[in-house]
């Protein structure tokens, strides 16, 4: 009996997998979903970068003194409301504080919380598709 040894390409037709449609539709779920990771993990790192400038102002408010407006932006500036810039008393500015630093926080759990989900599906995708798929694939981001 003798063995007839593959060639490269003979290889690589036996190891070819076909893709099927179902397949195609998680490869375009695992992309949608890295590419909505990306949008929310720059979006998180802009509330962070905002979190880290209301903690700056925070610091600043508790060494003002109760009587003094408070003038925080290019020390110029109170707070700003659209287009509108305000003086406003102490305690006014430590609770409007207090308040934009609790949505911050909020919101950046939240999207925490999204960016985790977002991770467990596309692993999931992972497992199925490399299962599938094996080292024909490469889902690493």
């Amino acid at each position: 009996m003798q063995r007839r040894m593959l060639s490269k390409e003979d290889e690589q037709a036996a190891d070819e997998v076909e893709v099927r449609r179902e397949d195609q539709d998680k490869i375009n779920k695992f992309s949608r979903l890295h590419q909505r990771e990306v949008a929310m993990e720059e979006e998180l790192k802009l509330k962070n970068k905002e979190k880290e400038e209301l903690d700056d102002l925070a610091t600043e408010l508790e060494l003002a003194d109760e009587d003094e407006k408070i003038q925080y932006a290019n020390r110029y500036i109170v707070y700003k409301i659209g287009d509108a810039f305000f003086h406003i008393p102490l305690e006014q500015a430590r609770d409007m504080l207090e308040t934009a630093t609790t949505k911050i926080e909020e919101e950046a759990s939240e999207l925490e919380d999204k960016v985790g989900s977002l991770r467990e599906d596309m692993q999931q995708l992972k497992v199925e598709l490399y299962a599938r798929f094996g080292k024909q694939i490469n889902l690493e981001v």
